[in-house]
């Protein structure tokens, strides 16, 4: 069993292939719902959607840290070579500052909810927007590390352990 946990596979992983992914997608799908939800609640003045939209960031702010978490580890089975440290950086960095403000914005959407469940000032509405531009920024650097540099893929990971890529 011990020698399960202590060996990696083709991916670089001691388990079968990447969560970190699996988790930020359920994310980044929380976030823009709760954002749509609001904003469509606040234009036709349906309350429900506030509540959905609310839930939704709620979930999504305590997926996120363990999205980070999984992020951290997956990161440094990764073995990152100079090409792709740079945005792999930004992307930790903004992974990070995206858990602090997603907590945030969870928190003063609960201050709002307490005072009244049936409204949203529009400066939360900004923030969403600029929520929701922070997590498109972090999806292309994802997408950029895996589809551009090739994290935990098969060849990268063979280029690696055969002294290749440095």
């Amino acid at each position: 069993m011990f020698d399960y946990l202590t060996s990696s596979n083709d991916h670089n992983l001691p388990y079968p292939d990447t969560i970190h992914p699996i988790i930020v997608h359920f994310v980044i799908a929380m976030v823009l719902f709760a954002s749509v939800c609001d904003v469509v609640g606040y234009f036709t003045g349906k309350a429900r959607l506030f509540e959905v939209g609310w839930w939704n960031m709620c979930v999504a702010t305590i997926a996120i840290f363990v999205a980070v978490i999984f992020g951290q580890f997956e990161a440094g089975l990764a073995r990152p070579y100079n090409a792709v440290k740079a945005v792999l950086n930004i992307h930790t960095l903004l992974g990070w500052s995206l858990s602090g403000i997603i907590a945030a914005i969870t928190a003063w959407r609960y201050v709002l909810r307490t005072r009244n469940p049936d409204k949203l000032p529009i400066h939360y509405m900004v923030a969403g927007l600029f929520l929701t531009l922070i997590v498109g920024l972090q999806v292309y650097l994802g997408d950029e590390l895996v589809w551009i540099y090739g994290l935990h893929t098969v060849p990268v990971v063979e280029a690696l352990k055969n002294g290749i890529l440095r």
